[in-house]
């Protein structure tokens, strides 16, 4: 499977989230916010991409946090950011993003923890339509162009000063890299997830999988899933699939 990608006038999802990241952003580093914006780890994503974006739109950016919940790990929250045109009413949004975060050993009173899960179930890797390979700076490359600045994903030594081993891959530079690659020029709403189970650690090859699904009425999704050929470890898994217009 291979993508080609042309010029367009429309904003690919990912990016869309690069100018809405800042306010959420500057939510996480308010003083009356719970957790500590250094370190947070990503753990999910939901989009909804409401209709095409044009470059030239003027567009608002509204987030807030919601879902303070314990983990296993720590405490984990959810930030929402809308993306917002001109326009009178409801139809005036037209990106929602959801994103899952936690602050890893951050354990806040009066939230619950859940019971540690069991162990993980085996992963037996499809075979691969694609092979990533991603050198030591790639995290540092996309925070110049995400604004994302966490030292988890700049260097390995300002990585292991916040407990990782070596920086890491953004989450958000792997679900874009693979969204972009199933929606090329698509011109009707459609939704996305994606769930984050392994960290990716700089430099590195992730292997890659996009399979197409057909229904009645012609494409009605795609998912995907990546992982580590060596450990075969899955990194990442999720999907796309078409909203009703």
């Amino acid at each position: 499977r291979q993508a080609l990608h042309s010029a367009s006038d429309y904003l690919p999802s990912g990016f869309v989230h690069t100018f809405a990241f800042p306010v959420a952003m500057s939510l996480m580093s308010r003083d009356d916010f719970p957790l500590p914006l250094l370190g947070m780890v990503h753990l999910s994503n939901s989009v909804e991409h409401l209709r095409p974006i044009h470059y030239a739109e003027p567009l608002t950016v509204t987030a807030w946090a919601e879902n303070l919940a314990g983990h296993r790990a720590g405490t984990s929250v959810e930030l929402i950011a809308e993306v917002s045109t001109g326009e009178a009413g409801a139809d005036a949004v037209v990106w929602r993003g959801r994103s899952t975060y936690l602050a890893k050993g951050v354990f806040l009173p009066r939230l619950d923890r859940p019971e540690a899960s069991g162990p993980r179930p085996d992963f037996t890797p499809p075979p691969p339509t694609a092979l990533w390979r991603l050198g030591a700076d790639a995290g540092r490359n996309y925070a110049m162009v995400s604004g994302d600045f966490n030292p988890i994903h700049l260097s390995r030594l300002s990585a292991k000063a916040l407990g990782m081993k070596r920086s890491l891959a953004h989450g958000m530079y792997l679900a874009s890299r693979v969204v972009a690659d199933i929606v090329v020029n698509r011109q009707e709403p459609y939704e996305w997830t994606i769930d984050f189970d392994s960290p990716v650690f700089l430099p590195a090859a992730v292997s890659l999988s996009i399979s197409d699904t057909e229904g009645d009425d012609g494409y009605s999704g795609s998912t995907f899933v990546g992982w580590n050929q060596r450990s075969l470890r899955r990194h990442f898994a999720g999907s796309v699939r078409p909203l009703p217009a």
